[in-house]
């Protein structure tokens, strides 16, 4: 069944990062980060093809050492800080389907999860058909319960800050709460295009642990990924 729907990695990796500079292809473990996304990718049962998007061609050659197709470098306006992850998905089906071809699914992996494996790609691949759906989000369990978070006024007072459910209770006698965790988006080509977007009411989750779901975004980010790893 999945053999029958083409599939494209798509890897989007711009190369203006601020809070952790040249972030993308930072080394982690004697690799650039995106190296370790590029091999898992690549290592999938079901991708057909595996894409990198990137304005920068410092991150387009490195993606190509390492076994990624660049086909065309992204517009610069999309490469900001501004720019939504939509609009890149969106540009890359535009530009396959003017210079290419189209495909059935699109599967969009963020470079900054090193810790997702060919299995949770092929896994997620087979929910979407189980399930029927339309998208795929993968999840993590939250590593602090919601319950116990709340806004601060400036007094720094704590009035009604615990909701009332939580009072006294541990957190196993609460309700599982999830978390995004950014490390695989897959959707249908065609209900993209239309949705432009991969959360919608047909969009289902596949739950990875917390210690595949470490999402790069600052140096510490870096370091635990690291000691997981080892």
């Amino acid at each position: 069944m999945y053999k029958e729907k083409t599939i494209l990695g798509l890897i989007p990796a711009r190369g203006g990062s601020k809070a952790l500079p040249k972030k993308n292809i930072r080394p982690l473990r004697g690799k650039p980060l995106i190296a370790w996304t590029i091999e898992q990718a690549l290592a999938s049962k079901y991708l057909d093809r595996v894409i990198v998007s990137t304005d920068n061609e410092e991150i387009a050659m490195i993606s190509r050492k390492y076994g990624a197709e660049v086909p065309f470098m992204r517009p610069k306006e999309l490469g900001t800080d501004k720019a939504k992850g939509v609009e890149v998905v969106l540009h890359l089906i535009d530009w396959m389907e003017k210079n290419e071809k189209s495909y059935d699914l699109l599967m969009l992996l963020q470079p900054t999860s090193p810790l997702r494996t060919s299995e949770d790609i092929d896994k997620a691949i087979e929910i979407l058909f189980l399930k029927k759906a339309q998208a795929i989000v993968s999840v993590c369990e939250t590593e602090h319960h919601p319950y116990w978070s709340n806004i601060l006024p400036k007094n720094g007072c704590m009035k009604g800050f615990i909701k009332p459910e939580a009072l006294n209770k541990n957190r196993q006698d609460l309700p599982i709460f999830y978390r995004v965790n950014g490390a695989i988006y897959l959707a249908y080509w065609n209900y993209l295009k239309k949705q432009r977007s991969f959360f919608n009411p047909e969009t289902f989750a596949y739950i990875m642990p917390q210690e595949r779901s470490v999402d790069v975004d600052r140096e510490v980010d870096l370091k635990l990924a690291e000691a997981l790893m080892k």
